[in-house]
């Protein structure tokens, strides 16, 4: 090698054969920390000063395939199809597309009875949720049914999920009616209302499968939690204030979604509030939300909150129906059409100028749907000790809504309230989603009549007590603790949701997540280290009070890559530590400092795990600087992709022998020594 020879080495190695066992044998006492050398004062011992190695040598096919592959299939997902026949193969390809052939093999009638019980309690609720889903997204009732009966039949074949709920979800569905509503009317044009909803709910499922097919995953974590919990505050505070529609029997409502406009028009209108409607509903209200907190402070009884919304959706319709002389102000759903879902391929809208509305409406309500269906997922799925795979989740939700947008359905997903009843219910696998589907496939056919008296206020009540959970203030609390940064995104979406609009509310989430990821990539953290008596750890020296400063060195570690997005920053940080330890060293009259170090190992840090050639030429240009105050340069230990890239740059050589160490510890020993060596 053209560089110093004693310090840098070839993976392969060009030594001898003796030589290469015993750089071998010192390597492996390196890694496993197995060479503990103690630190003046006392003075210490002869250091071995071992070589830094380069990477194996890969070519560049080989580098970019890993990389794919890292990105691409973190999980490795073919690695069940190794060293297997080809029928085998063909079993457990058809086991990883369709998971129903994994577990259909082994189901039993006991797991049936499980699911039969859960499968009719989440029915239970999800039959006048479904109802209540469909007015919040401006759509006919009966839509939130459909949507509950072949969304779920998808799910059970291609889903992954034992306990996931599948049926409309509450942001997703107002997020559609308020962006639909901007540009369509449904009370003006109904028909092309229905045709953008089953447009965008294509859209949304073919974004969501492309998601997944293509193993884009990782797209969906741009909506941290933080922000996420911000915008569905804000949301669910919107869905109960444009609820008071018919919880206050309100004819003429705004059809806007921001706080002051809702507020504003519910004080305007005080002359057609309904006292009749307002009775009903606070009183269904406060019933629903008192059987919610039983069963939320005793989790076996589940049951209760799971029936009240069908006991409530009942109860109103016997009170209407036998008082409909007395009661003839509140207003009913009315007529519901009996039947399966009509097809609605035929209504999908491809042209014209809402087809931007329809994009953009599937877009979000895709990403919004995709996030509470697999967060929901793999909530379960770690109770129960299994795994969820992502981007099967994707591909199954996306083929799922495809489907749905072409009988009849909206945008559908996993519910959370749904399926924490379906958990506790005892569900057991998927199957729970097909008796759910047979229970509103029989609704659909024989109980629609029953529907016609039901009062438009108790599906208002119905929306309360779902989305009221959403308002998680614990959590923001917690953030607020934790991450105070955290909270400013979490603060951002919610108040971004209030008194702006709901999609520019989660326009505003996710570009503070971006501004978190950018934030941390530009101002990265470097710390000072200091050194742990009688050890050969080095730890920051604000973290630990026990890490003093090693005389005359300046030890720094950059928690980071060095990218061309942070590599001026970094290089003006370390001038400024360099500058304020002269300073400090000045006003302790400490030793004269003679060496800065920069730790890359991440052994007791984080690690420098990724250089390009803008932090190449800035390490670069930081030498010569450093080198004019008189001051030495070295790295600790770069890691196997920088040290490549540092060797392939030749500037190493400009180093020379003592700027290149294995560890801080053999650095600072080692010149330390060539310091008391010099007359």
């Amino acid at each position: 090698m053209r560089m110093n020879s004693n310090r840098v080495e070839h993976f392969s190695g060009h030594a001898s054969d003796s030589d290469g066992v015993e750089a071998a044998a010192t390597f492996e006492r390196v890694i496993n920390h197995a060479t503990i050398v103690p630190m003046p004062p006392p003075p210490p011992p002869a250091l071995e000063v071992h070589k830094v190695r380069l990477p194996p040598h890969t070519t560049t096919l080989q580098k970019l395939r890993h990389r794919l592959s890292e990105i691409f299939f973190p999980d490795d997902p073919l690695h069940r199809f190794k060293n297997q026949s080809v029928l085998r193969k063909l079993i457990l390809g058809l086991q990883f597309l369709f998971p129903i052939f994994h577990w259909g093999p082994n189901y039993n009638l006991t797991l049936l009875k499980s699911d039969v019980i859960s499968g009719l309690t989440i029915a239970s609720l999800a039959i006048p949720q479904g109802i209540s889903y469909a007015k919040l997204a401006n759509l006919p009732p009966i839509v939130g049914l459909y949507s509950s009966f072949v969304p779920p039949l998808i799910y059970s074949v291609l889903g992954s999920s034992r306990h996931l709920a599948v049926g409309p979800v509450s942001i997703a569905s107002l997020v559609m009616g308020t962006m639909l509503n901007e540009a369509v009317s449904y009370a003006e044009e109904p028909i092309l209302y229905l045709q953008l909803a089953f447009t965008a709910t294509f859209i949304a499922g073919l974004f969501q499968a492309s998601l997944g097919l293509l193993r884009l995953g990782f797209v969906i974590d741009f909506l941290s939690k933080a922000t996420l919990m911000g915008f569905m505050a804000g949301a669910a505070i919107i869905v109960s204030l444009q609820q008071l529609k018919g919880l206050l029997g309100i004819v003429h409502f705004t059809s806007k979604m921001q706080l002051v406009p809702v507020l504003s028009s519910v004080l305007r209108r005080k002359d057609e509030w309904s006292w009749q409607t307002v009775v009903m509903g606070l009183s269904f209200l406060f019933f629903l939300l008192i059987t919610r907190k039983i069963s939320m402070k005793k989790p076996k009884f589940f049951w209760i909150s799971a029936a009240a919304p069908l006991a409530s959706v009942i109860l109103s319709t016997l009170l209407v129906t036998l008082l409909k002389s007395k009661l003839h102000k509140i207003p009913t759903i009315g007529h519901l059409p009996k039947g399966l879902n009509p097809p609605s391929s035929n209504m999908l809208y491809f042209h014209g100028s809402y087809l931007v509305v329809a994009i953009k409406t599937g877009i979000v309500t895709g990403i919004l749907s995709l996030t509470e269906g697999i967060a929901v997922g793999r909530t379960f799925a770690a109770m129960k000790n299994y795994q969820v795979d992502g981007n099967k989740e994707m591909m199954a939700i996306g083929l799922m809504n495809m489907a749905g947008s072409c009988s009849s359905c909206f945008v559908t997903s996993g519910s959370f309230s749904r399926s924490a009843v379906n958990y506790n219910a005892g569900a057991q696998s998927v199957v729970s989603n097909i008796i759910m589907a047979a229970a509103v496939l029989v609704t659909l056919l024989f109980l629609m009549p029953l529907f016609y008296y039901t009062p438009n206020v108790i599906l208002a009540a119905i929306i309360i007590t779902a989305v009221i959970g959403l308002i998680d203030y614990e959590g923001a609390f917690r953030l607020w603790k934790v991450d105070k940064l955290d909270f400013v995104a979490c603060l951002s979406s919610f108040l971004g949701v209030l008194f702006i609009s709901v999609p520019l509310g989660l326009a505003i989430a996710v570009g503070v997540s971006v501004f978190k990821i950018l934030l941390h990539v530009t101002r990265p953290n470097t710390v000072v280290l200091g050194n742990i008596p009688s050890t050969q750890i080095y730890q920051s020296i604000n973290r630990y009070r026990e890490a003093q400063r090693v005389p005359s060195f300046l030890i720094l570690a950059v928690e980071a890559p060095f990218y061309f997005a942070n590599c001026t920053y970094l290089q003006e940080r370390i001038l400024r530590w360099i500058r304020e330890e002269e300073e400090w060293i000045v006003t302790n009259k400490g030793s004269t400092m003679k060496c800065v170090i920069l730790d890359m190992t991440g052994k007791y840090t984080l690690t420098v795990t990724a250089i390009d050639t803008s932090g190449i030429e800035t390490i670069r240009e930081l030498r010569k600087t450093i080198e004019k105050r008189s001051l030495q340069l070295v790295l600790a230990n770069p890691v196997g992709n920088v040290m490549e890239k540092l060797h392939k740059s030749d500037i190493l050589e400009s180093f020379g022998l003592n700027g290149l160490y294995l560890t801080v510890g053999e650095a600072v020993a080692d010149i330390s020594s060539s310091w008391k060596a010099q007359p």
